[in-house]
C-alpha cells in the first residue's frame, strides 16, 4: 500500500506557492517530489499537492493508497463532507477526483502539521519556494 503524504502552501494568500510530495510504499520512501507554482493561493497549492501525489501512485501502478494532508478543506472535499464552493477550486477538485478514481482503493486522512511525513512535505515546499524568493 502507498501512503502520501502531501502539502502545499504560499507566502502571501495568493503568493508564491509551491507543493511536496512525499511516497511510502510500505513505509519507506520511494519518492519526493515538488514544484514551484507562481502566485497562487494555499488552497490550489493544496489540490495541486494532491494531484501530483495521486499521479505518482498512478505511475507507479498503485492499487491502494491513503493521501494524507494537514488541509482539512481539501480532505473534506474530497470525502464528499464539504461542497467545493469556489469556482477556481472546482478544476482542480474534479481533477482530484477523476484521477483517484484510477486506483481502486483510496482512502483520505487529515493531520496536523506536525504529524508523520508533513513536517517533511512541507520542507519541500519551503526549500521549493526559497528558490524564488
Amino acid at each position: 500500500m502507498f501512503v502520501v503524504y502531501t502539502d502545499g502552501g504560499s507566502r502571501g494568500n495568493p503568493g508564491k506557492a509551491a507543493y511536496g510530495v512525499v511516497v511510502t510504499e510500505n513505509g519507506r520512501i520511494v519518492y519526493e517530489g515538488s514544484e514551484y507554482l507562481g502566485i497562487r493561493t494555499n488552497n490550489y497549492a493544496e489540490y495541486r499537492g494532491l494531484i501530483a501525489g495521486i499521479s505518482k501512485v498512478i505511475e507507479l501502478k498503485g492499487k491502494e493508497a491513503e493521501f494524507v494532508m494537514d488541509s482539512q478543506l481539501v480532505i473534506r472535499q474530497m470525502t464528499g463532507a464539504y461542497k467545493v464552493k469556489s469556482p477556481d477550486m472546482k478544476p482542480l477538485h474534479d481533477d482530484a477526483v477523476a484521477l483517484a478514481s484510477l486506483i481502486p482503493s483510496v482512502r483520505y486522512r487529515n493531520v496536523r502539521r506536525s504529524e508523520e511525513l508533513i513536517p517533511r512535505a512541507d520542507m519541500l515546499v519551503n526549500k521549493t519556494l526559497d528558490k524564488f524568493i
